[in-house]
């Protein structure tokens, strides 16, 4: 599929999974989208955990430096299914549409609840300032686990965000407060009704089995679930091509996305992304147009 929106026509990449400073990304929604054009990528989703806050800026940064980029308004829902955390992207959605602001705006009041305990929590394990220090480094943004991470990282308490998560914040360990999400129903009715297409992202990160992924799309599919995420930045070709039979399978579209937070030497916007032939890709009715550079415009300015 090609696009003409340059000078020369260029190849469509679609990422429609990636975070900004909006929610735990490190790049703001401005930086985002200019590293979106310097990849390649051609249509970009930003999917916020349970915000549209970068939606605006992003549009205004593309707009300003007129990059070549078509941006999907999205967020990426947390909920809860059999006592696993599933995560719901919206994508193509209303930013104004009264529910899903709503619905959001609950959201955020679950994430801060659950964050004051995982702040006391940590601090009755001797950590102290971890709900203040996560509060500074999101800087006014939603609040995340991986706040949380990061400021335990700079304590000196683990060099690793990911080291973080499997001692400090994992089930079961001492900073980890059960989740307070609503079912995947909830969030795909906000979904719809802000006119957007709800799609099960990385299904491979919940750790599944073959029976328990068919039961966990059966409940999705239940629950008014359109599309599957199939193709993802890190992945074994074999769990993309597992995904596509399951896209096909249970009649749901399929999109991809890298999931991006911030660069690393495996993950990147863009990467690797591409699905198998035979399923209905998610944008594949989308009426995309994306603006045309204007002579003389810099990319480096928005870096």
């Amino acid at each position: 599929m090609v696009l003409a929106n340059s000078p020369e026509s260029r190849p469509v990449l679609f990422d429609l999974h990636s975070h900004s400073q909006a929610s735990d990304g490190l790049l703001t929604p401005e930086a985002l989208v200019a590293r979106a054009v310097m990849r390649g990528v051609s249509t970009l989703a930003i999917t916020d955990h349970d915000t549209l806050a970068g939606i605006v800026p992003a549009r205004q940064a593309i707009v300003a430096q007129a990059l070549p980029l078509t941006l999907v308004a999205g967020v990426e829902i947390s909920t809860l299914w059999e006592h696993h955390e599933i995560h719901i992207v919206g994508l193509q959605v209303e930013t104004t549409s009264p529910a899903l602001v709503d619905f959001l705006a609950l959201q955020s009041q679950r994430r801060d609840a659950r964050a004051v305990e995982m702040g006391q929590r940590l601090a009755r394990a001797r950590i102290e300032g971890a709900l203040e220090g996560a509060q500074r480094l999101a800087q006014g943004a939603q609040l995340t686990r991986g706040h949380f991470a990061r400021y335990l990282v700079e304590r000196g308490y683990a060099t690793r965000c990911s080291d973080v998560f499997k001692h400090f914040l994992a089930r079961g360990k001492t900073g980890y407060v059960p989740p307070l999400w609503g079912g995947m129903a909830e969030a795909v009715a906000a979904i719809h009704a802000a006119g957007g297409v709800a799609v099960l992202a990385h299904p491979g990160r919940y750790r599944l089995s073959a029976k328990w992924l068919k039961r966990l799309l059966t409940a999705f599919c239940a629950a008014g679930g359109d599309a599957l995420e199939v193709a993802q930045c890190q992945q074994a070709p074999h769990e993309r091509h597992q995904l596509a039979l399951l896209a096909r399978q249970f009649s749901l579209l399929a999109s991809q996305g890298s999931d991006f937070h911030q660069p690393t030497p495996y993950l990147d916007l863009g990467r690797a992304l591409s699905l198998p032939d035979g399923v209905t890709p998610v944008w594949a009715h989308w009426a995309l147009a994306p603006q045309a550079p204007q002579p003389g415009a810099s990319l480096l300015e928005a870096l």
